[in-house]
């Protein structure tokens, strides 16, 4: 019988024994994660995940921290750890992560911690000092809080981590950086087709064109891609193309809208009546950019005027379509002219024009640590092809009909507008150089000329200030009275007010807004136009307008007498959908020059290829007019996006950080990711909000919400207390009861 029950506990051992490895096998093969935070703070985003597991190279995440750091940078590493390892869990065979052990022991450095401390100050990774308190002292250690990441011949540091906040965000742009270019073109199944679309009948009017460069254009473009294959895995496919029936020509017009002219009998005959294309044409499946080869210009006193690309950008330009075409590297524009502000300082003789120069250098930092910035300039240069973005801030001067075509044809061909534009002008009182609190300021309504694009699309700008009793409060010293002073014309956007149905918006949960105007919509354009309006946010319903005489001086504002004059005023819209032309049925502008510059281009017109004076009669029978162009003007565009908002103050950087975590310099990079169609970054941006406040409530509730926690929560103890004795009571009379009977 013993024998038996032995028997019986050694079978009933292993079938616990099997039962437990076999859940543990479970667990590591069904692995998951439930991650219960609002912002899924501790789950790395979609964005990261596709990351890691496209890695098409080895990536070595190599991190220097120093062990058993004290409260809160001990948190910053077990972070760190857990983050890596998620990583991991959704990497390929390519990811791989290690720490380096460079603490001392027992006050004493050992050889392998030694060498690790060298490793890491050969990558770049230097220690910190940090605080420490000891037994109620104040003390400072020296520690190692970096990584650096490695992949193929490219290394890209992160030399602190002292905090937890965007610390993925970090970690997935800079894999990113390094993974963007090698794996994208590696993953390429079919190669990249270079197309050059050259009618050979063009040749024979190139000189008349002023175009003597034309005939050696193919072999130029056929080196500048064998240059760049060499460096991009061999994935550019290079063809030339001869469109010469109009059946050829006008099925490649159809399908890529190149420039096409046509030209009637020309030099007295000599040149027979014809029609070419021309245009460089990269492919990718169901992806296309097209570089213009010839640019159309319409000069006053001469009329159309012909010109050729630079050849020596061709590489540049070839390079830059096919990271678009890819989606990598992707470039901002940023509008340099109409007095727009500068991003960078530059160097001034005159030391108080140096000091009144408008500089956006935090958004130009922040910007520039994503993407590549690109300068434009609307009076001198075509708004390149492959652009995917362009910023318009703060134009101070009004823009020309010419530059107005420059952007409403970028928008035609798919590119993307934030327009940053204010409603008035400040003038300064001549002789006076500083201002406190906006005294002596004069707010003049202005227009730019892009309102008349807008107004096309259905969006207008009301020439008024929007001022909210949910504002931002400013200190007032305490010889002044002290207490608080609220600045009216710098709403507080709070959580109700923002779209959060907007993923670029989702985490954002609240703003500071400054000198901002209203914007109204038209609706029937609005659906004429076959458009999307999307409200971003608005102010409180506790806002007014300032219109007519502008006076922002805090201490002359006052909130409306009566609550039914103040409501919820529009401030920021984005606008999707296929734009119609503004300049569809109208003649296409020419560009302005200088009057020394036409004078230059009429004498050049007057000689032939040789330099030699040309015969007025001959002249004439060249007449340029005579050769039409087509394709260059697009009535209907692509699918694009617009986003207005009428401030320019946002991007200054009184109103954004550094290092881009609070919410206005989130929003601020939310949209231009938006725009260049990465959602998915600005989620994850935006995932770790340090300024995340309640929800406000009315005045009411909040009474009854205090008197249920002074007077309610003692009267339901009360209560239940009552209720206690009651049963008690009555159990002890119901068991009195058994006993009598």
């Amino acid at each position: 019988m013993g024998a038996k029950n032995k028997s019986a506990l050694i079978i009933k051992f292993c079938v616990y024994m099997v039962v437990v490895v076999l859940v543990n096998v479970a667990g590591i093969t069904l692995f998951f994660r439930w991650d219960l935070t609002a912002n899924k703070v501790y789950s790395i985003s979609e964005a990261s995940r596709q990351v890691v597991s496209t890695l098409s190279e080895p990536l070595t995440i190599n991190v220097f921290f120093t062990k058993n750091l004290p409260a809160p940078h001990n948190n910053t590493e077990q972070y760190l750890r857990d983050l890596l390892n998620e990583y991991a869990i959704y990497a390929n065979q390519h990811f791989n992560y290690r720490f380096y052990d460079v603490s001392p022991d027992e006050g004493d450095i050992r050889a392998r911690a030694k060498e690790n401390q060298e490793l890491a100050q050969n990558y770049g990774i230097h220690p910190v000092q940090i605080q420490v308190i000891d037994q109620d002292e104040v003390k400072f250690q020296r520690a190692y809080m970096g990584l650096v990441l490695i992949h193929g011949d490219l290394i890209e540091r992160i030399p602190t981590v002292t905090s937890t906040d965007g610390l993925e965000y970090d970690l997935t742009t800079a894999i990113q950086k390094l993974n963007n270019k090698i794996s994208a073109l590696l993953r390429l199944s079919e190669n990249i087709q270079v197309k050059l679309f050259l009618s050979s009948s063009l040749k024979a009017v190139a000189p008349y064109m002023r175009l003597n460069e034309l005939r050696g254009l193919p072999d130029k473009i056929e080196t500048a891609v064998a240059k760049l294959n060499s460096k991009n895995y061999g994935k550019l496919d290079y063809s030339y193309i001869d469109p010469v029936s109009k059946d050829d020509i006008d099925s490649v017009l159809e399908k890529y809208n190149i420039l096409r002219l046509a030209w009637p009998a020309l030099s007295g005959g000599n040149i027979q009546p014809g029609e070419g294309a021309i245009g460089l044409v990269l492919e990718h499946r169901d992806k296309a950019v097209v570089i213009p080869l010839i640019h159309v210009l319409r000069i006053p006193l001469i009329g159309k005027h012909y010109e050729l690309v630079n050849p020596d950008d061709l590489e540049t330009m070839i390079n830059e379509a096919v990271e678009s075409l890819i989606d990598i590297n992707q470039h901002l524009g940023y509008l340099t002219s109409h007095g727009t502000p500068k991003l960078s300082q530059e160097f001034q003789t005159d030391p108080m024009q140096a000091q009144q120069q408008e500089i956006l250098s935090t958004f130009h930092a922040l910007a520039s640590s994503n993407y590549t910035i690109k300068d434009i300039d609307l009076n001198e240069d075509m708004v390149a092809g492959g652009l995917g973005c362009m910023v318009i801030a703060q134009p101070t001067e009004p823009f020309t009909d010419y530059a107005l075509f420059q952007i409403d044809q970028f928008l035609m061909r798919g590119g993307n507008v934030a327009f940053f534009l204010d409603a008035f002008k400040e003038v300064m009182p001549p002789g006076r150089q500083s201002f406190s609190m906006n005294q002596g300021v004069s707010y003049v309504p202005f227009n730019t000329g892009a309102e008349k694009l807008l107004n096309h699309y259905g969006v207008s700008i009301e020439k008024s200030y929007v001022l909210d009793e949910n504002c931002y409060k400013q200190a007032v010293p305490t010889q002044f009275g002290g207490g608080e002073r609220p600045i009216y014309f710098a709403p507080i956007i709070k959580n109700q007010f923002i779209n959060n149905d907007l993923p670029f918006m989702k985490n954002i949960k609240g703003l500071v807004a400054m000198k901002i105007s209203p914007l109204k919509l038209d609706t029937e354009k609005i659906k004429t136009n076959g458009l999307k309006a999307t409200r971003v946010f608005a102010s409180s319903d506790r806002s007014w307008e300032m219109k007519g005489r502008i006076n922002l001086n805090p201490m002359m504002i006052q909130p409306p007498a009566s609550p039914d004059e103040q409501k919820s005023y529009a401030l920021a819209y984005v606008l999707e959908g296929e734009f119609p032309s503004y300049f569809a049925g109208k003649p296409i502008p020419e560009k302005p020059v200088q009057e020394d510059d036409a004078q230059d281009d009429l004498d050049a017109g007057l000689k032939d290829n040789d330099g030699a004076e040309q015969d007025p009669d001959e002249k004439s029978a060249l007449d340029m007019s005579q050769i039409e162009g087509e394709g260059a003007f697009l009535s209907k565009g692509k699918p694009g996006k617009i986003f207005i908002m009428a401030s320019a103050e946002m991007l200054k950087d009184n109103m954004l950080d550094q290092q881009g975590r609070t919410p206005n310099a989130m929003f601020i990079m939310n949209v231009l990711d938006f725009l260049n169609n990465r959602e998915d970054i600005a989620v994850m941006r935006s995932k770790q909000q340090r300024f995340n406040p309640l929800n406000d409530i009315h005045g009411t509730t909040k009474a009854m919400l205090k008197s249920l926690n002074i007077v309610g929560l003692p009267v339901l103890v009360v209560l239940f207390g009552l209720l206690t004795w009651f049963r008690r009571h009555t159990r002890r009379k119901h068991i009195a009861m058994m006993f009598q009977k």
